[in-house]
């Protein structure tokens, strides 16, 4: 199965199918309001705006599989972090990343790219950059922040192929 084969609901109710995505290169996130990591919002925000016209799009999935740190409706999600930090990329219903009700995007995400806990996500703010071939070719923990250069040199390598 490729990843332009997937569906995914945004916070609205859509239902968007990632073949909306093909040729571009797609930074997919794991993302919760109440984290010690939810400042990162701010760096993929200018992440999706610096590099929007180059092709880059970056997915927010909120989740509250750690330590509940995603406990608000989709209304209020969407409201924190257009309050918050004003997030202008795609925002998604919330989902699960681990265990038997993990969403088929993110089996498909950790099967391509493993991680120091083997298919398991570790924490929120994973992140993993999908070349414009819909290959998965990165995977980012919680720690590296969007402008860390390692996974902004790969989001340039991404867009370049």
């Amino acid at each position: 199965m490729s990843l332009y084969d997937f569906e995914v609901e945004t916070l609205a109710g859509e239902r968007v199918r990632l073949d909306a995505y093909r040729g571009q290169a797609l930074l997919i996130v794991n993302t919760a309001s109440k984290c010690g990591f939810t400042p990162q919002y701010a760096g993929l925000e200018a992440l999706h705006r610096d590099y929007a016209e180059r092709g880059l799009v970056v997915l927010g999935f909120p989740c509250n599989q750690f330590g509940k740190q995603e406990p608000g409706s989709h209304d209020e999600i969407a409201g924190f972090c257009q309050r918050n930090y004003g997030v202008s990329f795609p925002m998604h219903a919330k989902i699960d990343v681990n265990g038997p009700q993990t969403h088929p995007l993110y089996a498909h995400l950790k099967a391509e790219q493993g991680g120091v806990l083997g298919s398991k996500i570790k924490w929120n703010f994973t992140k993993f950059l999908v070349n414009r071939q819909g290959e998965v070719v990165g995977r980012f923990g919680s720690i590296t922040k969007p402008q860390d250069p390692k996974l902004v040199a790969a989001i340039e390598q991404a867009l370049a192929g």
